[in-house]
């Protein structure tokens, strides 16, 4: 069992990181098809071993978190993810489930809308007596980023509506057209994947006037809440929303099985015209009603899916494959192609991942190889269609390409052992200074390359000690620039504990895993004197996880860098956001919304008292703080007779 456990984790925080690049960074890793397999293996494992599933489980909750660059938006209506489903006859056993639920309601032929899914960034807009006030992105769900300067640059966004609605937040998806894209890449420095990361990318600027070059445009697909004005179905709502100025999404009725598929049929053989990339198509009840008896799981509604389409293949040939080095000493293969347009965009790279993958799938170079680009972001070869004449299976270096050392097979990856290794270097800095770490602006990968290969720095405890005047000798570096980073740098020494344990850059260590350490043990002195089973007891962290910290902090370069980093002043003790210990072991679960305050706040009331919360209520639940509209959540309470409160509950128990 625990084997399971240890699997449970390694998932759950493979996802994670994932959903960071993907959300936070807008550069995934990972195509939609490999993601989609991760998050339903976990959900699978938490299925049938529901006594190791984590309430922080990623299949719980939307993948975002919100920027510091940004002021916090709590949502008052989460703004949710839908269900993914790959296949027809999945998209026909959704309609037989509703059908069945609504069947016992008297209802025995509901009305469905299909309409495509926007491939964009999530945002809410709201208008108050006609006037935009306020736009937002979704982040996690419940809290997102106050972006409205940069929306007020979308020309199609209307500042001002005919309405008599008092109150009125909709939502809609901002979208770069693939025409604007293509001029993007042409005239701009920039390496965004696809228009989907270059429209998060531009909406999140901090200079408003970088977003309006950007042109971007957007859709509305639904109203989140109205005030003065009520709606029974989603067309209805659509339709309102288009005589006030919107731009709308298209939406198609359909009754049958046959029509829905029909429609989700047509939208993939009309998609290839859009202007814009959509990425599936969404099939939803159309009445209100219907929806609200239907309700939803903690994550996603009961009344509606996304099916998304397979992704395009085609063939090329690859000419070759280049190994590069990552900051674990990884040696990752990539393969370089005959350039082919994929979903909009041209590719000619591809990562192989590991030998074992090229060989199993027996790709030389000189084949002809069938490529995708499945979820239409990263590409992948599929497999060799045919050797070219004379072809040689490919095996990885013996050796590392950049340093020369030999090469170490651990589990699937072959990786340097050389902690010197030039390139391990680089890749550490460059993860040491970004903004999840130490957060230290202006030392870009440029600047970090120019560091390394002057032997400038060559470890990050090096950059404590850069003067501007040492800084302004590298290339393209004035005086001015070289002191904001001396000054950034040393802005960085007061960074809290667990970015400095993140920007450590351990295996398997990633943002949250360094908050729970922070959390558990205090001090760095405390983790570097933690027993494995000390380590391994942390709820959220696996056998992998311990055993990849506790090497750690008895390698000796670890113990160097940390040694280093505290002589240079950088944090090494925790200070906890706690203060006070009212509620000190108590554990909380929110559920619906509360009068005053949205969950983020509440929360962090909570722990600010010394409680905990946790997404799913269980026999370890000790309150559960129920709001309007609250759902399952209050049921299981109830069933398991834990005690409910409501927000003035919680603000007596805290003390006021």
């Amino acid at each position: 069992m625990d084997e399971i456990k240890q699997r449970m984790d390694r998932l759950a925080a493979e996802i994670e990181e994932h959903n960071r690049a993907y959300y936070d960074l807008d550069s995934p890793t990972i195509e939609d098809s490999e993601y989609d397999a991760l998050m339903r293996q976990l959900r699978q494992l938490e299925e049938e071993y529901p006594e190791y599933a984590s309430a922080d489980s990623p299949t719980q909750r939307v993948g975002g978190s919100v920027s510091a660059q940004f002021e916090e938006v709590a949502h008052t209506v989460q703004m949710g993810s839908l269900q993914d489903v790959f296949s027809y006859e999945e998209v026909t056993a959704f309609t037989a489930k509703v059908r069945a639920a609504l069947g016992e309601e008297g209802i025995t032929s509901p009305l469905f809308m299909a309409e495509p899914k926007i491939d964009g960034l999530s945002v809410s807009l709201e208008y108050r007596d006609g006037r935009f006030v306020r736009g937002s992105t979704r982040g996690n769900g419940f809290v997102g980023e106050d972006v409205t300067a940069n929306l007020r640059t979308i020309r199609s966004i209307p500042m001002k509506i005919d309405t008599d609605i008092s109150y009125l937040e909709v939502r809609g998806e901002v979208y770069m057209p693939r025409e604007v894209f293509g001029r993007l890449m042409m005239t701009e420095d920039r390496s965004f994947k696809n228009p989907r990361n270059a429209a998060a990318g531009s909406l999140r600027q901090k200079d408003p006037s970088v977003t309006a070059r950007r042109e971007l445009d957007i859709i509305v697909f639904n109203v989140q809440q109205c005030e003065g004005r009520t709606f029974t179905s989603h067309k209805e709502s659509i339709d309102l929303l288009r005589k006030l100025g919107f731009h709308t999404i298209d939406c198609t009725p359909v009754t049958t099985d046959r029509e829905i598929t029909d429609a989700i049929k047509k939208i993939g053989e009309e998609r290839v015209s859009y202007p814009l990339d959509t990425d599936g198509a969404v099939i939803k009840i159309d009445d209100l009603a219907q929806r609200r008896m239907l309700g939803a799981t903690a994550k996603v509604p009961r009344w509606a899916v996304a099916f998304k389409y397979p992704p395009e293949e085609k063939e090329t040939t690859l000419l070759d494959v280049e190994v590069s080095v990552g900051r674990t000493g990884a040696l990752t293969p990539t393969a370089v192609f005959e350039p082919v347009e994929l979903a909009g965009t041209t590719v000619s790279r591809a990562v192989l991942h590991n030998q074992e993958f090229i060989s199993s799938r027996d790709i030389r170079i000189g084949d002809r190889i069938m490529v995708r680009k499945a979820g239409e972001i990263i590409p992948e070869v599929l497999r060799s269609v045919s050797h070219g004449e004379n072809s040689v299976p490919y095996l990885l270096p013996e050796n590392c390409p950049v340093c020369g050392t030999k090469a170490v097979q651990e589990d699937a990856a072959l990786r340097c052992p050389n902690p010197s290794c030039p390139a391990q270097i680089q890749r550490s800095l460059i993860h040491f200074v970004s903004k999840d770490a130490m957060d230290i602006e202006g030392l870009g990968e440029k600047v970090i390359i120019q560091l390394t290969e002057s032997k400038m720095v060559k470890s990050p405890a090096d950059l404590y000690s850069l003067t501007v005047d040492r800084l302004a000798t590298l290339d393209r570096m004035g005086r001015k620039s070289a002191d904001n980073i001396v000054k950034a740098i040393d802005k960085s020494r007061s960074q809290p504990l667990d970015r400095v344990i993140f920007a450590l850059g351990i295996r398997e260590i990633g943002s949250a895993a360094a908050k729970l350490l922070a959390d558990r043990f205090g001090s760095m002195d405390a983790i570097l004197a933690a027993g494995r089973e000390d380590i391994a007891s942390i709820d959220g962290f696996g056998d992998i996880m311990a055993d990849n910290l506790y090497r750690a902090m008895r390698d000796e370069s670890y113990v160097l860098l940390i040694g280093r980093l505290r002589e240079a002043g950088v944090t090494m003790a925790y200070e906890k956001a706690q203060t006070a210990d009212t509620l000190a072991g108590k554990v909380f679960v929110l559920t619906g919304t509360l009068p005053t305050m949205g969950r983020s706040e509440a929360k962090a009331m909570i722990e600010a008292a010394g409680g905990k919360v946790t997404g799913s209520v269980s026999k370890k639940t000790d309150y559960v703080v129920a709001g309007e509209a609250a759902g399952s959540k209050l049921d299981k309470a109830n069933e398991l007779g834990i005690a409910v409160i409501d927000e003035d509950e919680l603000v007596r128990m805290i003390g006021g």
